[in-house]
């Protein structure tokens, strides 16, 4: 026994290691497959033939691939409908990992001559053309003929769109610090990256943006009694990346010329700028100065606290609860009391009434307080 070999325990160890990990990994839960995104039918139209599907963002756009993934794009689905009178109906759907990428997709590809429709979250159209997002959802619809039930149908499309779940649902919290007044129309714009920033005419470089940081963008152009100028809003994650970055963007534009290594500002006119909280606000063009301070004054945030200390509301610590537990008590107490009250006098009047000689024997304490309580009381005391 001394002599024998350890190699043979050695590979059963092993052996059962490898089988472990190979059972573990086999139990690991993977991720669903994301839904498809278009249904076979809605309203009139049936759809003709197979979806096209693809992960790649070439196929949903080839000239401007890279910039939908720097948005999340994560596939494309396009199908062609048909209706009972002839008409046809293409639509592409591309899908990002959240809401806040399809809103950006979207802004990219709105044009300021589109007609505002109240289709899915927000849409426009121009002509046979219908643009829309959908929750994650970007959608492209070309009508071969437009009628009166053209929007009816893309808003029962909408309706049959799988919505995303959690916060991926939710749009950036920044877009409600754009003012409304003097907005104009179609010209909001959302970016995530340095692609998307260069694309929707930003008057600032994507260097001094400097998109490490995660900060989110949006402008819009907006029209003053003496001109039309640029809001740009950069929300940073703290005040404190909000404060250096802004010393920075008004160190490059006050600088006479570039110092090497610095990212320089556009000269696109006036350019005004503040921060509020996490933010900064940027206005450029050919505004006055009090129209500039009017539109920067219009952006202000406001922090929302959230309070997480327990209340303790619950059914041990809430006071109605317990006044509603006394009064039940009460109720209970007083119906047992009120039972056997009826109980005992009960079973006092039954004996009396079928045992006279022995209901007699039983103690029983009570007050006498009729007035013929004196007569019984001699009489009682005679016959004793």
């Amino acid at each position: 026994m001394r002599g024998r070999s350890i190699f043979p325990n050695l590979a059963i160890v092993w052996a059962s290691l490898a089988f472990g990990i190979s059972v573990g990994f086999a139990a690991t839960p993977q991720s669903a497959p994301a839904p498809p995104i278009l249904p076979t039918q809605f309203a009139a139209w049936q759809i003709q033939g197979t979806p096209q599907t693809s992960k790649d963002a070439s196929v949903a756009d080839p000239a401007n691939a890279a910039l939908l993934k720097e948005y999340g794009f994560t596939d494309v689905e396009s199908a062609k409908y048909s209706s009972d009178d002839g008409r046809t109906l293409t639509v592409r759907a591309a899908r990002f990992a959240d809401a806040s990428g399809a809103f950006g997709a979207y802004t990219f590809y709105l044009q300021p001559d589109m007609v505002r429709e109240e289709i899915g979250d927000q849409g426009s159209s121009l002509g046979r053309r219908v643009l829309f997002y959908r929750g994650d959802v970007v959608l492209d619809a070309v009508f071969s003929q437009m009628t009166a039930m053209s929007a009816a149908s893309l808003r029962e499309l909408a309706g049959r769109i799988p919505m995303p779940t959690g916060n991926a649902g939710e749009l950036p919290p920044i877009l409600a610090f754009m003012p409304h007044h003097g907005y104009q129309t179609n010209t909001e714009k959302y970016a995530e990256g340095p692609l998307a920033l260069d694309a929707i005419g930003s008057p600032l470089p994507a260097g001094l943006v400097d998109f490490s940081s995660n900060p989110e963008v949006v402008l819009g152009q907006y029209s003053s009694p003496s001109g039309a100028g640029t809001l740009m809003l950069i929300e940073y994650p703290t005040p404190a990346l909000a404060i250096a970055h802004l010393r920075g963007i008004d160190a490059a534009y006050h600088a006479a010329e570039p110092q090497p290594g610095v990212t320089a500002v556009e000269k696109v006119g006036p350019f005004f700028d503040k921060r509020t909280g996490p933010i900064v606000a940027i206005v450029a063009g050919p505004l006055s100065d009090n129209d500039a301070q009017t539109l920067l004054g219009a952006v202000h945030y406001e922090a929302s606290v959230t309070w997480n200390e327990n209340t303790y509301f619950d059914k041990k610590n809430n006071i109605a609860n317990l006044l509603v537990n006394i009064i039940l008590l009460c109720i209970i107490i007083g119906a047992i009391s009120l039972a056997a009250g009826l109980a005992f006098g009960g079973l006092r009047v039954l004996l009396r009434h079928y045992f006279p000689g022995r209901a007699e024997e039983i103690e029983f304490i009570c007050l006498d307080l009729s007035e013929h309580s004196s007569v019984r009381v001699k009489e009682r005391e005679r016959r004793d």
